[in-house]
């Protein structure tokens, strides 16, 4: 593989990992407990979804092509594009719904009766798979346009590795901005929320407009 395209697939997986960057940012704005141990798990998470969404992507479409033949494939690969999409958009709007709901509910409490949010492991995952379930449409992309398995393999560990960093910066960045906050996590649950909202949006924008 050249230099070229190495650059090409990097720049890809950095374009790829900008939905975990925001998450990530999210994260850290509305655990009030996260050290580096949880930034790094945070930062793991993301990287293993976002490399494996495009997996199971590309093996489903060639599960249903050998089946069935190549145009199913190709078409059950659509309709999977279409239908994760919107998962993932569900998905998001309803933790950030739900985060923005606790936020505007502090605000109207007492200091000595805002609950602060912990670290959730059950929730990062969750999250995790929301932001990353539409790379499987990457992996119908790598079905049409990659004839080689082991390049496949080189993109998905090149997008592994590129969000892993990528995030890990997004939860340090969102440390930084929850210290601006001054521990002031009601707002700081809103602003999530709202991160998570216009994301969620976002993808469905990408998939319909190919922002």
């Amino acid at each position: 593989m050249s230099f070229e395209t190495l650059a090409q697939v990097f720049l890809f997986a950095i374009a790829l990992s900008m939905d975990a960057f925001a998450v990530s940012i999210v994260d850290s704005l509305i655990y009030t407990n996260i050290d580096k141990k949880k930034g790094i798990t945070i930062a793991s998470m993301f990287g293993l979804m976002q490399a494996l969404m495009p997996l199971i992507g590309y093996f489903l479409v060639e599960l249903v092509s050998t089946i069935v033949g190549a145009n199913k494939g190709e078409d059950a690969g659509k309709i999977m594009s279409l239908v994760v999409t919107w998962i993932s958009f569900g998905a998001l709007v309803i933790i950030g719904g739900k985060m923005l709901i606790e936020g505007i509910k502090n605000l109207k409490k007492p200091p000595e009766e805002k609950v602060l949010k912990l670290y959730s492991f059950k929730e990062v995952f969750i999250m995790s798979i929301a932001t990353a379930i539409d790379a499987l449409a990457v992996g119908v992309s790598f079905h049409a346009g990659i004839s080689s398995l082991s390049t496949i393999w080189l993109h998905v560990v090149i997008i592994m590795i590129t969000t892993f960093v990528i995030s890990l910066i997004g939860v340090f960045l969102g440390k930084f901005f929850e210290k601006l906050l001054k521990g002031k996590y009601d707002i700081s649950s809103i602003i999530a929320g709202v991160i998570l909202i216009i994301l969620s949006i976002w993808i469905v924008l990408s998939y319909y407009f190919g922002i």
